[in-house]
């Protein structure tokens, strides 16, 4: 061991013995040297060589050379026996209780929402998963970064704050202490090292000098050796940085990549070595290059070589420090004692403090160290922690100012440390009372805002900083959490510290009481819109404080009522500025009010009032805690001054309806926004709701009379409300209109709204239940609308689960849109139209809703008030303002104008609200004479109500009033709502009665009642039936004439309308024939001889652009589809294969049985006019040269564009082509079928082969198939015999058809083989079949994957495109010379025909036999083409031709399944000897003989022939589609339903095949032995026999996107141990997931960008172009969002298909709800991709949000 020492400690000993015994060598060290100096001396030596090469540094060795030269030797001193081992003793003697795990940006925290004592309190995924929240109501997000995981914390948690893993005892250890106790050797050596250490680590961070080391660590002789090191800042761009290095260096773009990545990790870099000189000189570079690029220049410095590689290693020994925490108690104790020790007589902080102070100074890497040592120390050790606060908050203003003039994010400072300590309860109390936190911080406010006071100390943000601003929202922010748990435990020196920490913050409200005034512009519009956003957000920051500090005021009376004095005091100083005026006088009604004149139109008004509504506040909780009775101990009435205190909030609301009103247009938009923050649901509870409550406090403590004088004279209508009439002019008058609905509106808030703890007796459960009911009256909502319309609390709780399920039920969602709550009908009484957190839009919405309802449900529309709760004995006297003279003045005066129809007087609205009020007046009567007999009740509404008006003669009462507004006809409306009131007056009125008669009177009066009752609901029926009745004769009447004038129009034209009938009955006549006819002679039999006639209907059709008619023929003018070719990846076997990016060299006649990348061809199914389209198409490419600052969604280029109709994305057309229709004359059918067997057919077709090949070799030598002696045996047949059993001449197409064949042909080519067009390329037609039977296999895979049966189910786009795609298949070769396709079909034959094989025919295992199918079909026709004549085979022939082919292919492909799918053992035992089995049998033992015995011959027939069954269907089927569409044959109709059974029997039939399919070998045995023959030899078929290779099995997997878990979190989990392969380093990254594959991608990171033709791609594109051929789907997980993209260029988001309980999707995880797997909108993403419509969705998606700074999807 002593030889590990080499060169640590020992490098001080004058080359001494040493021992070898480590506590005699600890005691040798101890008695010989001083260890701190021999310890610096060792550095000196080492550190330097260590670290020279700074440029490009080799880690891994650097790292080597600093464990053995000084961490081992170190080590083994500090432990006195070998390292590992003492540490490996440590690890396993138990771990710590706290988990501490520091959490890095984007990783996922949970928190509980039953269990976190606030929402700081966070778990992370390990502990998650291992702790009883798991099954709580918990949240997810993702971290910022910097935060710490609290398991183990018993004060951050109400219950379970330990998981598994933490429990004491957990991992084995006595549960008494869970951490072995160090020995008193090596806590002494540790008291010896640790300051060395420490002081070391602070000495080299805050070392200043850039040339000289301190004198103790210089050793050698200086050397000229300098580094120009660059540092981070977060003002310059990557690219800023990037093009300064380029310029200033003059290096490569790649070296400038590397350099600044490395900068933005660490902090800094070394980007020049060399001389001084020379360093200095690239700094000036450097700085003089980035000033360009921006206002201010890179921080560059110069750095003496030995300085920065000590700089380096102090933060090597910073991690060692901090992984040494991990290990034990002791030494962080020790560690922490040490960097808490002041210098005993020395005015220099701590160690700690010292580094905290230095922070804003460091870079990056170096604040990264340290936080992770004070998070692995201090934050470990609950004693420490509360020592480590105290220092934090001694330094808290230095600290916070040194950030808020930094420019790096708040993670990376240290003042975000501050939630860890001010969110634990009991580190808040010690901090509030020993340090007086809260004055610290309010204090630290003031003093970082200065520059925004102005000379009357109100603050005034007009021009501010947004990213200072943001800074100074952190010291709000700590504040909060000081606040965020309340005590439940007060002593006297608490209530001490926490009153000046509020008078401290008083003062902060003090600045904002009044600021940002603002003054009515007349005449001309306000220039510039002033800046209001900082004060609206400075007030959103504070809401929650503001309600916190109420709450804790409202813990304890004293403190409550010394609050609220000191609150008091503080607006009264606010208050008495304005105070020189005069008063002025205002009389009405006989009641006088004298106040200041003041006027909202024409003085300076402020919407920020933070001191008012505080009070507020506070008053509403003095009254709920019963403590006002002693407010005048406190508050003299005299001093109380209620008026001026009412004052303020209500010039505020006065503003508010004056905006409403459009006076302050000319304000321009600021004062809008203000507004509707006053009023919105993020700071109404501070503003608009504390204003009305302050009004509540005015009504509740002045003169009513008086009151409601102050507000009309505030909201300038004393004249309106005088005799004086009003001016002419309209603008006025409805200014003044509106005025008056607002005041109304106001007098209907003060008094009914009651749901406010303290000013009623409700809880806060009672107030969130009639939020939601408002809401939910609107319409049914989803739970995120509710959450968002509700406030949240100082915890982002809104109290929503608690109470929702009593008032509202829940609608589970379907495969799109979200779940809904509706409104219990029980609840729907608790309606008031008047709500006052409804907005304009939200009350007219919600009363057309509730109106509809009633009237739906047949009952009148009247929509009362429901009855309020009681107010509190403290607002006890609100509802005197109902009853007073000017209320009854207001209404009468109201209603007078409505009667008295001045129309331009009174509003509807105004009305309604009139009528609200009175029935509020009558509800609180009614109520209270329920409560109390009736000589007590002194509330007397229904004697003002009924009083007249005025001695005058023509004086009416308000009853009078109501009774003629029902003859109103403009009042219609209302109608219901005045005869619930009437009938109300009569309740109150026999209530008074009553009480003032005999019992026995009241009986009867009683059952009297219920008859007026009745008798006036009788009315109300009977009229409503009347009306109901006039409706209908009325729209009889207009029925009738409707049908007269018909009548007329008939007779003149009835010439027209017989023409028309006529034609249609001869339609008609002739379908009956037709279908008579067809009866007789139809088969349902698509292949040979037997072949039905094909249904060839007359197809005309629209063109969508033009709108004209045309009928489809071969000689018109073409009519196309529009379409969309794709590369396409969806029926893949075999995702690892890598794709050919490129096709210059690709032969794509033969399809691989993986199908590992096919061209699929889609069609939206709609019709132009190909002449039409063209000039779609020029119009559309010339519109886009004319905007080309415009980012198109598609590409011009490719020819891509939208269709005009439905807007999918399209890149060509398909030309449609009309079936022709054939008929077979059975006669010649039966003459033929006794000569052509398969075995002539054969022969005829090698002949006419072998005679091709000869005339074609003229002297060129080719590759001719080598032709057996059998086939040229016979002499009779010669090369012409082909013709002799049927031609006709060639189709001939139009020459516009023709155009759009060679068009869309070519537009295959382009896209499948990713070449550029050329329209005389060979492998056109090729490409042509290819995407033919491609696409009908995707079809039958998605009509299987659906279950639906597979005719008569596909969507109509679905059928039209195919069916087009397969008649321009089989018309394309008419385009192409003949020679070219005999030369493609010889080459397919060569897989079919046993007697030649042309050189490159791959083996039968590497071809997809229904690719061969489709291609040999629609190439034969070429064998009929002579030099002279164009010719095409007959009917008959085609019908022979197609058998023989489509045997020929189906004999390969049951032998391709018997050799690679039928070799397995049996599992199940099964004696199933049934004809089929047999057959199956003999030919196996056929097989077996071929392959020499490499077939097992064990296999039982019956195992082989489900093989066969089951393998071979989805051929079959796609057979069946393909011959369906080619010929028009009808289906048989078992293929028209689902049936396993049926449908094999049925397709048998349509395609001519025996049901035992192994009868074909039998039939053409002669035949086709040769043929089984080769292909059995084949050596690829016995290598796979033999087990050395692997064949695809039959029948093919169904592809189908990933298994999702049904958890999210699980996602999440596998998403945190996801580690980029390519970056060595832990930072998070953006892992996202290929929903076809399963791979895990590092996203939008320049280290797995890769290189593909020259071009950067990110990692999730450049997988596309393998995966999916460039079209893919993602999900990205930290996100929960999926992604499409398509190509390099284009991509969207789309929903993720997890939902959380209340059937919502939750992108960027905001809510943080627990997600769960929807299996049906799983189901739409995979049918999305079966169905090719990623393209579609993407440009779809596209359109509607067209975003023109786009996203770079090229680098995701």
């Amino acid at each position: 061991m002593a030889d590990g020492a080499d060169g640590g400690p020992r490098a001080g000993a004058a080359g001494g013995w040493l021992p070898v015994q480590p506590q005699e060598r600890a005691m040798w060290y101890d008695e010989r040297f001083n260890f701190q100096a021999t310890f610096l001396q060792c550095l000196a030596k080492h550190v330097p060589n260590i670290y020279s090469a700074e440029m490009d540094p080799l880690l891994e060795k650097q790292e080597e050379m600093v464990q053995a030269a000084i961490l081992y030797p170190l080590e083994c001193y500090l432990f006195g026996e070998d390292p590992d081992i003492f540490l490996e003793k440590l690890q396993q003697s138990g771990t710590s209780q706290l988990c501490g795990k520091v959490f890095k940006g984007g990783e996922t925290t949970y928190s509980c929402r039953d269990c976190a004592v606030d929402p700081t309190c966070v778990l992370c995924m390990d502990c998650f998963q291992n702790s009883i929240h798991k099954n709580h109501r918990y949240k997810m997000h993702s971290s910022t970064g910097g935060g710490f995981c609290d398991c183990g914390d018993t004060e951050a948690w109400k219950a379970g704050p330990l998981c598994t893993k933490h429990e004491p005892g957990a991992s084995g250890s006595p549960k008494e202490n869970s951490e072995c106790q160090l020995n008193e050797e090596i806590m002494e050596h540790s008291r010896r090292v640790f300051p060395s250490v420490i002081k070391y680590i602070v000495d080299m961070l805050i070392w200043e000098e850039e040339k000289e080391l301190p004198p103790e660590l210089t050793v050698r002789e200086k050397v000229d050796s300098y580094y120009c090191v660059l540092f981070n800042d977060e003002h310059h761009s990557y690219d800023h940085v990037i093009y300064s290095l380029q310029r200033a260096l003059g290096c490569e773009l790649g070296e400038a990549q590397l350099h600044t990545t490395a900068i933005d990790k660490e902090g800094r870099r070394a980007v020049k070595a060399g001389h001084y000189a020379s360093c200095q000189e690239a700094k000036e570079e450097i700085k003089r290059h980035s000033e360009n690029v921006s206002q201010r220049p890179l921080h560059v410095e110069v750095l003496h070589a030995d300085v920065m590689a000590h700089q380096k290693f102090a933060l090597r020994l910073g991690s060692w420090l901090n992984k040494l925490m991990s290990y034990s108690s002791d030494f962080r104790q020790i560690f922490c004692q040490i960097c808490l020790k002041e210098e005993v007589g020395s005015e220099k902080p701590c160690f700690i403090s010292k580094l905290m102070l230095w922070d804003a100074k460091l870079h990056k890497g170096a604040r990264k160290v340290l936080h992770e040592l004070i998070f692995s120390s201090f934050f470990m050790e609950m004693e420490y922690k509360k020592h480590f606060a105290v220092e934090f908050v001694k330094y808290y203003k230095a600290l916070q100012k040194e950030y808020i003039s930094d420019d790096h994010d708040r993670v990376l400072s240290v003042t975000a440390l501050s939630v860890q300590m001010f969110t634990v309860p009991t580190l808040a109390r010690h901090l509030i009372e020993e340090q007086n936190v809260i004055t610290t911080i309010t204090e630290t406010l003031l003093e970082v805002l200065p520059e925004y006071l102005d000379k009357n100390d109100k603050f005034n943000f007009q021009g501010y900083s947004q990213d200072k601003l943001n800074r100074v929202y952190a010291v709000i922010y700590d504040l909060r959490y000081v606040l965020v748990s309340k005590p439940t435990l007060w002593t006297d020196r608490l209530r001490e510290r926490f009153l000046e920490g509020f008078i401290s913050f008083l003062r902060i409200l003090t600045c904002m009481q009044g600021m940002e005034e603002i003054k009515r512009q007349i005449g001309q519009h306000i220039e510039v819109d002033p800046d209001w956003e900082a004060a609206i957000a400075i007030q959103m920051q504070l809401k929650n404080i503001l309600l916190m500090f109420q709450e804790w005021c409202a813990c304890d009376e004293e403190l409550l009522l010394k609050a609220y004095s000191e609150c008091h005091k503080a607006v009264m100083r606010c208050s008495t500025n304005g105070r020189s005026r005069e008063k002025t006088v205002f009389h009405l009604c006989g009641h006088t009010l004298e106040s200041r004149p003041y006027r909202v139109s024409a003085d300076p008004v402020s919407i920020h009032l933070p001191l008012s509504r505080t009070l507020a506040g506070l008053h509403v909780r003095l009254s709920k805690t019963g403590t006002i009775s002693r407010l005048h101990e406190f508050v003299s009435p005299e001093e109380f001054q209620v008026e001026l205190l009412v004052e303020y909030p209500l010039r505020c609301l006065v503003l508010v309806a004056q905006v409403s009103a459009e006076m302050w247009r000319r304000n321009g938009l600021s004062l809008i926004s203000q507004v509707f923050y006053y009023q919105d649901v993020k700071c109404r509870e501070e503003m608009y709701d504390k204003d009305i409550i302050m009004l509540q406090i005015g009504a509740s403590l002045m003169d009513p009379n008086q009151f409601l004088l102050l507000i009309l004279q505030r909201y300038e209508l004393a004249d309106a409300f005088k005799k004086i009439k009003p001016t002419k002019d309209q603008d006025l008058i409805k200014q003044c209109n509106v005025l008056i609905e607002e005041m109304l509106q106001i007098l209907i808030y003060v008094v009914g709204e009651r749901y406010v703890p303290g000013v009623s007796n409700v809880t806060k459960e009672d107030v969130i239940m009639r939020e939601i009911i408002h809401l939910l009256c609107i319409e049914p909502m989803a739970h995120s609308a509710i959450t968002k319309s509700l406030p949240e609390n100082e915890n982002n709780e809104t109290g929503l689960e608690k109470v929702i399920d009593k008032v509202a039920t829940f609608k589970k969602p379907g495969v799109s849109g979200h779940g809904v709550y509706e409104l219990k009908d029980e609840c729907l009484k608790e309606f008031n139209m008047f709500f006052y957190h409804y907005t304009k839009t939200q009350h007219s919405k919600a009363e057309h809703t509730q109106k509809k309802r009633r009237k739906q449900e047949n009952r009148d529309e009247a929509l009362p008030p429901p009855p309020p709760p009681d107010f509190c004995p403290a607002f006890s006297n609100v509802v005197r303002i109902l009853n007073c003279d000017v209320m009854m003045h207001i209404l009468r005066t109201v209603l007078q104008r409505a009667v008295e129809l001045e129309t331009h007087l009174w509003t509807e609205a105004m009305i309604q609200m009139v009528l609200h009020l009175l029935s509020l007046g009558l509800l609180e009567e009614k109520q209270q004479l329920q409560k109390s007999p009736e000589e007590e009740v002194t509330f007397d509404f229904y004697h003002k109500a009924t009083r007249m008006g005025s001695s005058a003669l023509n004086a009416v009462n308000v009853l009078m009033l109501l009774e003629k507004l029902k003859r109103v006809p403009q009042l219609e409306a209302q109608k219901d709502t005045v005869n619930w009131i009437l009938q109300m007056f009569e309740t109150v009125k026999r209530m008074r009665e009553k009480s003032s008669v005999t019992t026995v009177v009241a009986a009867t009066s009683g059952s009297e009642a219920t008859k007026g009752d009745e008798s006036t609901q009788d009315k109300e029926k009977a009229e409503r039936k009347r009306k109901a009745e006039a409706a209908r004769l009325h729209r009889q009447k207009i029925m009738a004439q409707m049908s007269a004038l018909q009548r007329n129009f008939i007779e003149t034209h009835k010439l027209l309308y017989e023409n028309t009938l006529e034609a249609q009955g001869k339609e008609d006549a002739i379908m009956e024939e037709e279908s008579m006819s067809s009866a007789i002679d139809y088969s349902r039999i698509a292949l040979g001889p037997k072949r039905g006639p094909s249904v060839a209907e007359k197809e005309v059709l629209t063109c969508i652009l033009c709108q004209e008619e045309q009928e489809v023929k071969l000689e018109s003018a073409a009519m196309v589809l529009s379409a969309c070719v794709q590369k396409s990846t969806a029926l893949t076997q075999n995702r690892s294969r890598i794709l050919e990016l490129s096709g210059d060299t690709l032969d794509p006649l033969f399809m691989h049985p993986d199908l590992p990348c096919g061209t699929h061809t889609g069609s939206c199914g709609h019709v132009m006019h190909a002449a039409c389209w063209q000039k779609y198409f020029e119009a559309m490419q010339l519109n886009f040269r004319q905007r080309l600052h415009v980012e198109q969604i598609f590409d011009l280029e490719n020819g891509e564009y939208l269709c005009p109709l439905c807007k999918s994305l399209c890149n060509t057309v398909i030309p449609i082509v009309p079936l022709q229709a054939q008929k077979i004359n059975s006669e010649d059918a039966e003459a033929v079928a006794q000569i052509l067997s398969l075995a002539r057919w054969m022969e005829i077709i090698i002949v006419r082969i072998s005679g091709y090949s000869v005339k074609n070799a003229k002297g060129e030598k080719q590759n001719l198939p080598a032709f057996t002696s059998k086939g040229m045996g016979n002499s009779a047949l010669e090369f012409h015999s082909i013709l002799s059993f049927g031609v006709q001449s060639s189709v001939k197409y139009s020459s516009s058809i023709k155009e759009m064949l060679i068009l869309f042909a070519t537009t295959i080519y382009r896209v499948g083989l990713k070449v550029a067009p050329n329209e005389a390329d060979y492998r056109i037609p090729m490409m042509t079949w290819s995407t033919c039977a491609f696409t009908i296999q995707c079809i039958e895979n998605l009509l299987e994957t659906e279950g639906k049966p597979l005719f008569g189910s596909l969507q109509n786009r679905q059928h039209s495109g195919l069916k087009a795609l397969v008649q321009f298949a089989a018309a394309q070769r008419t385009t192409s010379p003949q020679v070219l396709i005999q030369k493609h079909l010889i080459r397919l034959l060569g897989v079919l025909l046993p007697n030649f094989k042309v050189e490159d025919t791959p083996s039968l295992l590497e071809v997809d036999m229904f690719h061969i199918l489709v291609a040999v079909v629609l190439s034969f026709p070429s064998l009929y083409w002579e030099d002279a004549v164009d010719l095409q085979p007959s009917s008959i022939s085609s019908a022979y031709n197609h058998l023989y082919l489509f045997h020929l292919t189906t004999l390969a492909h049951i032998t391709q399944i018997v050799v690679s799918s039928a070799t397995e053992s049996p599992t199940a035992q099964s004696s199933d000897n049934s004809e089929e089995a047999r057959s199956a049998q003999s030919f196996c033992r056929e097989v077996c003989q071929y392959t020499s015995g490499c077939f097992s011959q064990d296999i039982p027939g019956w195992l082989v022939w489900d093989c066969v069954k089951k393998g071979i269907m989805p051929y079959l089927r796609c057979a069946a589609l393909f011959f369906h569409y080619l010929l028009g044959v009808s289906p048989p109709e078992e293929l028209l339903q689902v049936s396993e059974e049926g449908q094999f029997k049925a397709l048998c039939s349509y395609l001519s095949l025996p049901t035992n399919l192994f009868l074909l070998f039998q039939e053409y045995w002669d035949t086709v032995n040769p043929l089984l023959q080769r292909w059995c030899a084949d050596p690829l078929v016995l290598s796979c026999l033999k087990g050395k290779s692997i064949a695809v099995r039959y029948p093919r997997k169904r592809n189908s996107l990933i298994e999702l878990p049904e958890d999210y979190s699980c996602l999440l989990n596998q998403a945190s141990q996801f580690r980029c392969p390519r970056s060595s380093d832990d930072e998070q990254k953006h892992p996202v997931l290929c929903l076809f594959c399963g791979a895990m991608l590092c996203s939008q990171n320049t280290c797995c960008q890769e290189l593909v033709n020259g071009e950067e791609l990110g990692a999730c594109t450049s997988h596309a172009l393998q995966c999916g051929a460039g079209v893919c789907m993602f999900l990205k997980i930290r996100e929960c969002k999926v992604v499409l993209i398509e190509g390099k260029t284009r991509g969207c988001l789309y929903p993720a298909p997890y939902l959380d309980e209340y059937g919502e999707t939750d992108p960027g995880l905001k809510r943080g709800n627990p997600l769960h797997l929807c299996q049906e909108r799983y189901r739409k993403l995979h049918l999305l991709w079966q169905q090719h419509c990623i393209i579609e969705e993407i440009a779809r998606s596209q359109e509607t949000n067209q975003i023109f700074f786009g996203f770079n999807w090229q680098l995701l």
